[in-house]
């Protein structure tokens, strides 16, 4: 018996882009400009109360939930990012318009990235 083929799958009959099937996300951008990274990343359907931005030990965490009461959903966002060089905790910023939250953290001056190089072996 031969396996199914995408076209008779379960999904046979399904026209959906194949885009809601992947396990990664692009739904952030990050990049380092004039001493300080920033951080765009996209959320749309959330209020800004619903959103939290904290700050631990060199990592971002972004969360966020939101309940739909009229659709019977719950929306929920949840994200990590750690960076290569010292930030300035009490300078870091955040803003949410439109759909999109965007994260300035001043790097502090004269700090590189710390860690090791990884020999790679084949």
């Amino acid at each position: 018996m031969a396996l199914p083929t995408t076209s008779d799958s379960w999904m046979g009959g399904i026209d959906f882009p194949s885009r809601l099937f992947e396990t990664g996300s692009d739904d952030y951008e990050l990049y380092e400009q004039e001493g300080e990274f920033v951080l765009s990343v996209e959320m749309p359907g959330f209020d800004v109360a619903d959103i939290d931005v904290t700050w631990n030990e060199g990592v971002l965490n972004i969360a966020a939930e939101h309940e739909d009461d009229h659709r019977n959903r719950r929306q929920t966002y949840h994200r990590r990012f750690r960076f290569p060089k010292e930030v300035d905790e009490e300078s870091i910023d955040a803003e949410y318009t439109n759909g999109i939250l965007e994260v300035s953290l001043p790097v502090l001056e004269d700090t590189v990235a710390r860690g090791r190089t990884i020999e790679v072996t084949g």
